[in-house]
């Protein structure tokens, strides 16, 4: 056993703007992290050169070598074919069928496996963070838009083409909704993402003259939470339309997935308190009453970590078991 816990993981993130990697042992422990630009020219066919050579050069800083790793997990927005970890589309990235798996194979000599970002978040959450192990998970990233990962029995749900978890495309304006990145119109992430919930507040400012978000010359989320924490009426509306939303999102998938965790993760979730009290008081009127009773709600712990983490368990019990 001695031998296999000294073998090291490789996480990787993509996102839009950075790419965060780091070096993980076998107990989920961070031994080194850092980050790199996202260089999206020509279709984003670049990044899996600038990674492979951003674990070269750590490697050589940091004085190990590629047999010290059993391999690298990544997670990459987008729609991902789970076996080949092949990207259909990224359309934050401009990858439309690119073979990342097997070009990140090639270009580090690695074993490599690939899911969606959010749900390697949700499983760093559920190995390392705020989901204290729990088997029966369901994990919502608030951000720019709204993500999710369904894991059921210690797993990840990936449904028949690697779509399930798609939490911010469950359809909350059935009439009259904005047009979404997707496609679609009136999808969750239009109005409980980052994005929706300045877009609300702007929507209502007019009929709050005395609104505090009138003094600000870009809204955030931010400022909308740090009003309502200030008692300001419109703030208080806009919290209660997301919340609202969000709770009979969450709430009808409890219903379906009984999870004995709910961990909202994503910049939104640092409002903290300001964002759970009203949204269980929302979850709570949709709820059964023995799903609420098996389900507790929790703030994302790993931060900008949780991709990372969760991409090393991905190795470790992936990949590991294999060999």
């Amino acid at each position: 056993m001695m031998m296999v816990e000294k073998k090291w993981f490789i996480g990787v993130d993509l996102g839009g703007t950075t790419i965060k990697l780091a070096f993980i042992d076998y107990y989920g422990e961070i031994q080194n992290k850092w980050e790199i630009p996202t260089d999206k020219s020509d279709e984003g066919r670049h990044i899996t050169t600038h990674i492979a050579r951003a674990l070269d050069d750590k490697m050589t800083e940091v004085g190990v070598s590629n047999d010290r790793f059993v391999g690298i997990g990544m997670g990459a927005p987008g729609f991902i074919e789970m076996e080949t970890g092949f990207i259909y589309q990224a359309v934050n990235i401009g990858w439309k069928d690119f073979p990342l798996k097997d070009k990140l194979e090639i270009e580090t000599g690695l074993p490599v496996i690939i899911d969606n970002d959010a749900n390697i978040a949700a499983l760093g959450e559920m190995w390392r963070g705020a989901g204290d192990g729990a088997q029966d998970l369901l994990c919502v990233t608030l951000g720019t838009g709204v993500g999710g990962g369904i894991i059921s029995r210690g797993a990840i749900i990936h449904g028949t083409n690697g779509m399930a978890g798609e939490i911010g495309h469950i359809t909350s304006i059935t009439d009259g909704g904005v047009q979404c990145n997707c496609g679609k119109t009136g999808c969750l992430e239009t109005v409980a993402s980052a994005t929706g919930i300045v877009r609300t507040a702007k929507d209502t400012i007019d009929s709050y003259p005395e609104s505090l978000l009138h003094n600000k010359d870009e809204i955030t989320a931010r400022d909308v939470f740090e009003a309502y924490g200030s008692g300001d009426a419109h703030a208080t509306e806009v919290v209660h339309i997301t919340t609202f939303h969000l709770g009979l999102a969450i709430g009808n998938l409890a219903n379906a997935l009984n999870p004995s965790k709910i961990v909202i993760g994503g910049g939104v979730s640092k409002a903290g308190d300001a964002l759970l009290t009203p949204l269980k008081k929302e979850f709570q009127k949709f709820a059964l009453p023995r799903v609420k009773e098996g389900a507790d709600f929790a703030i994302a712990t790993l931060g900008n970590d949780a991709g990372v983490i969760g991409g090393a368990w991905l190795v470790k019990t992936k990949i590991m078991q294999k060999s």
